[in-house]
């Protein structure tokens, strides 16, 4: 089937979702693929006013313990069912999720769709597991602590990984009997909008889930701003993050959590056990998902005495790297999700030549005539530790080259951002190894290999990176509180 009828045959989704049916929306947006800058469809631009419709049937819904009060086997079987739909509804997931940003359809089909099917399947097993305490024993009393659902959490996604993103947060807030009421990214919001239809077809009750599509500006804000919203999850930029933090603090003080931006640095020893893998792996760390990823290893900081060689390899894995369109199932890298994240990447392109930085390989737009929006792969050497480039966020695929002589030279190279998402350290050595692990200010550090975990590990950042924790057991924690019951006995001894 060609890419033309594939798009042909496929429905594009555009409704909100509130109260469990697709909302009439006045306003709309139009959606733009990257792939070739074509209008896709049309989605419904929420307005303050639906936004105070879907807070309502989430708060409705949640008093009335529709979903909360539900038996931890009904919930989890909801949520196994849904998992089910997410998987049996691959391959049209995938292909939404790769028109609206960019990215390959074989790592949408192979990543993104079949993780978040694992998410909710994850969180579904999970939901009996999180367990309260007795307290000490008292001959007058007894005493116990619980976990108590927030109650409505408005969830604001990201538009790099907009379903899978969706479910890191969806799934634990459900687990724990809360309300949601979701807000994908502007740039890609079809495949949150499937979640809300296959949500309500998995027997998810009407009102637990609503889907908002909308802008920051406006959707966002008046989900930040509300009242009656107990929550905000979000995933995406520090100026944003910054927003919802004032939102919250000038309304109802509702709980934030945010994961941020990065600058993560990969570091490589003159002793890396294996300087092809490792390689292998800079190269991808930083040109996968075109770059537009929270993680990305967007600085490379190699020991000096192998430097020139192993950027002679990264070098020639990023030739072998070339932007093609995103639905095309041999496309290992695809499309920038618009075209202002493409000119944007671009000028800090050019800043980085202007600040002095040695480009060797990539830093141009390509594949113009087909109306997309795609960048080649890019790699600076000679880069200075305090230029923009080492320093702030690029969310593109651009890596940038810094050598160093000893460890603690890397160690403060590695801490001197900001961020502290996620960092990478390549050596032979237990001892180096575990100092690194020691030294280096992030929520994440993989010891020889990049993006090495799970569902099962949890994923945050330390400083301007964020607070708060997406996956694993500790997520379940953030969308719960605690509560402390006593029962005193009359005539104890």
């Amino acid at each position: 089937m060609t890419e033309s009828a594939i798009i042909e045959g496929l429905r594009m989704p555009g409704d909100a979702i509130i109260d469990g049916v697709p909302a009439l929306i006045v306003d709309g947006f139009d959606n733009v693929t990257p792939r070739d800058g074509s209008v896709i469809g049309r989605v419904a631009l929420c307005n303050a006013a639906d936004v105070d419709r879907a807070v309502a049937s989430a708060r409705a819904a949640f008093e009335d313990g529709r979903w909360r009060d539900l038996p931890y086997n009904d919930k989890k079987a909801v949520l196994f069912r849904l998992a089910d739909l997410i998987e049996a509804n691959l391959d049209e997931l995938a292909t939404l999720e790769s028109l609206d940003m960019g990215k390959p359809v074989a790592d949408a089909r192979a990543f993104d769709i079949p993780a978040s099917a694992k998410t909710f399947r994850y969180y579904a097993e999970a939901l009996d597991k999180l367990y309260g305490e007795v307290g000490p024993h008292h001959p007058g009393r007894i005493s116990w602590v619980q976990h108590e659902p927030l109650g409505v959490i408005g969830c604001i996604v990201p538009w790099n990984f907009p379903l899978n993103m969706a479910a890191w947060k969806v799934a634990p807030a459900l687990a724990m009997g809360n309300s949601v009421v979701l807000k994908p990214a502007e740039q890609s919001p079809l495949t949150a909008i499937r979640l809300g239809e296959l949500a309500l077809e998995a027997g998810l009750p009407a009102g637990v889930l609503n889907v908002i599509p909308g802008t920051g500006e406006v959707t966002g804000q008046a989900l930040g701003r509300h009242m009656d919203v107990d929550m905000l999850a979000f995933t995406g930029s520090g100026p944003v993050g910054g927003l919802l933090m004032r939102y919250a603090g000038e309304s109802n003080l509702k709980r934030v959590s945010l994961e941020l931006g990065g600058k993560s640095p990969q570091i490589v020893f003159a002793d890396c056990p294996d300087i092809a893998a490792a390689a292998e792996a800079a190269a991808w760390a930083i040109f996968f998902n075109q770059g537009e990823v929270c993680t990305a290893g967007s600085r490379l900081l190699v020991q000096n005495s192998i430097k020139t060689e192993f950027l002679e390899r990264v070098v020639a894995v990023a030739k072998t790297i070339v932007p093609g369109d995103p639905l095309d199932p041999s496309t290992r890298f695809g499309a920038m999700v618009s075209e202002e994240q493409m000119n944007g990447v671009l000028r800090r392109i050019e800043r980085a030549k202007a600040d002095g930085a040695k480009l060797l390989i990539g830093g141009t737009r390509v594949r113009e005539e087909s109306g997309g929006f795609y960048i080649t792969p890019t790699i600076f050497d000679g880069v200075d530790p305090s230029s923009a480039l080492a320093t702030e966020e690029v969310f593109g695929p651009v890596l940038g080259a810094i050598g160093f002589d000893t460890p603690e030279e890397a160690f403060k190279l590695a801490n001197s951002t900001i961020y502290g998402l996620a960092a990478g350290v390549w050596t032979a050595d237990v001892n180096l190894a575990h100092r690194a692990a020691r030294r280096i200010r992030s929520g994440l550090v993989w010891i020889n290999g990049w993006d090495a975990c799970d569902i099962t590990m949890p994923f945050g950042g330390f400083r301007q990176s964020g607070f708060g924790r997406d996956r694993s057991m500790h997520a379940l924690e953030k969308y719960a509180d605690l509560k402390a019951v006593t029962i005193s006995f009359t005539g104890a001894q």
